[in-house]
C-alpha cells in the first residue's frame, strides 16, 4: 500500500517542487495551501506523514499541529515542519505542539526525499515487530503502536512512542542522550539541545507516572 503524504504550504512553487519529487517516489499525495484546508484535508486523507509549513494564512503550522494532535487518529501521523531561515520559529515550540521533525528552507529535494524514506522505513521496522511488552500497569504494543496504562489508551506521537520503546527495550540500563538521538532521530537531522527533554517531559505527563528516570549528566533510564 502506498504511503500517504499531505503537503501544506502557501507557496505554489514549494507545492510544485515537493509534489513533483514525491510523486516520482510513488507516494500518494494531497495538497493544501493554508492551515484551515490542512486540517480539513488531513481528516479526509488520513496521511502517514504531513509536511507542514510554519507561516501560513488563516492558521499557522503550530496551530494546525496542535489541533491535529488533540485527535487520537493523528497520534501516529508523522509531522515535519517546513521553516524558512531567519523565521521566528522556536524548535521547542514546534516539538511542544507535537511536531516530530523540521526542515529548513530552501528545501533540497534529494535530501528531503532521503529523510522521508528513512522516516517511513523506520516506522515499518517497528510495525514488523509483533510483540507486546508489559511493565506493571504499562503495556506497549509494538505491532499496533499502542500504549496503555491499565485499560486506558495513551496517545503518544511517533517520536514519543519510539523513545519509550527504545528506553523500555532494556529496563534499568542508562542510555546516553547521544544513544537516544542516534536511535530515534535520523542521522542528518539537526536536533536542538532541549528537544529530547521536551519529548521526555510530554511522555511523563501522558503516562502520569515516572517510568523514565533522569540520570543527571548522562541521559535517561526506564524503570518500573
Amino acid at each position: 500500500m502506498k504511503k500517504k503524504i499531505l503537503i501544506v504550504d502557501d507557496e505554489p512553487d514549494i507545492l510544485d517542487i515537493l509534489s513533483y519529487n514525491l510523486e516520482k517516489e510513488g507516494y500518494d499525495l494531497m495538497l493544501a495551501n493554508n492551515g484551515e484546508k490542512a486540517i480539513s484535508k488531513a481528516n479526509e486523507f488520513k496521511p502517514d506523514l504531513i509536511l507542514l509549513d510554519i507561516m501560513m494564512p488563516k492558521k499557522d503550522g503550530i496551530e494546525v499541529c496542535r489541533e491535529l494532535r488533540q485527535k487520537s487518529k493523528f497520534s501516529n501521523t508523522y509531522i515535519v515542519f517546513l521553516t524558512a531561515r531567519g523565521e521566528e520559529f522556536s524548535e521547542v515550540a514546534g516539538f511542544e505542539a507535537g511536531g516530530d521533525d523540521y526542515v529548513v528552507k530552501p528545501i533540497r529535494p534529494r535530501s528531503l526525499m532521503s529523510r522521508i524514506k528513512n522516516i517511513l522505513k523506520k516506522e515499518r521496522i517497528i510495525d514488523d515487530k509483533k510483540e507486546v511488552l508489559v511493565f506493571a500497569d504499562l503495556t506497549i504494543d509494538t505491532n499496533k503502536h499502542k500504549v496503555y496504562i491499565g485499560d486506558k489508551k495513551i496517545d503518544l506521537t511517533k517520536k514519543e512512542f519510539k523513545i519509550l520503546l527504545f528506553l523500555s527495550s532494556k529496563p534499568e540500563r542508562v542510555f546516553t542522550r547521544e544513544e537516544i538521538y542516534n536511535r530515534v532521530w535520523e542521522s542528518n537531522t539537526i536536533v536542538g539541545e532541549r528537544t529530547l527533554d521536551v519529548h521526555i517531559r510530554k511522555i511523563r505527563k501522558k503516562l502520569q507516572k515516572e517510568y523514565i528516570k533522569t540520570i543527571k549528566g548522562v541521559g535517561y533510564s526506564f524503570v518500573y
